[in-house]
């Protein structure tokens, strides 16, 4: 869906789009520097994204649009963007409502960290739930 609006945006054409459509984005939080998440964008997601100020992502499970914090109020208020050498990757510097960036109830969805050696070492979840999923997506529906 191009609108008129979103075919005259030539800054999106600087994006280097996968044969999808889409590019990876990483939202990083400017405060702390670290790395929430991870997503994807399409270019009607980037464009909704520097319109509304928050982050919007493209959602390759529900092929649509995902304004992030939709369901669980915790959206991204998007302070800078910025594309890399390679005009492939956009890195977002935000501002996390609620502090919580994961599905899974916590701050980053890098919370998988690997401890000990190539044969005996394994992931360690290193990262504290700071509200259970459950409860964030049925509070914000009531």
């Amino acid at each position: 869906m191009t609108t008129p609006t979103l075919a005259k945006a030539k800054w999106l054409n600087r994006v280097k789009w996968d044969e999808h459509g889409l590019v990876p984005v990483i939202a990083q939080e400017a405060v702390s520097n670290d790395v929430l998440m991870f997503a994807w964008m399409n270019r009607d997601a980037l464009y909704k994204t520097v319109e509304l100020g928050e982050a919007v992502y493209w959602s390759r499970s529900r092929k649509k649009l995902w304004h992030k914090g939709e369901e669980s109020g915790h959206v991204q208020k998007v302070l800078e963007i910025r594309l890399d050498c390679d005009e492939d990757v956009v890195l977002l510097k935000i501002e996390q409502a609620g502090g919580i960036a994961c599905h899974t109830g916590r701050h980053s969805c890098f919370f998988h960290k690997f401890e000990g050696d190539p044969k005996e070492g394994d992931w360690q979840d290193v990262e504290p739930v700071l509200k259970d999923p459950e409860t964030i997506y049925t509070d914000k529906k009531k």
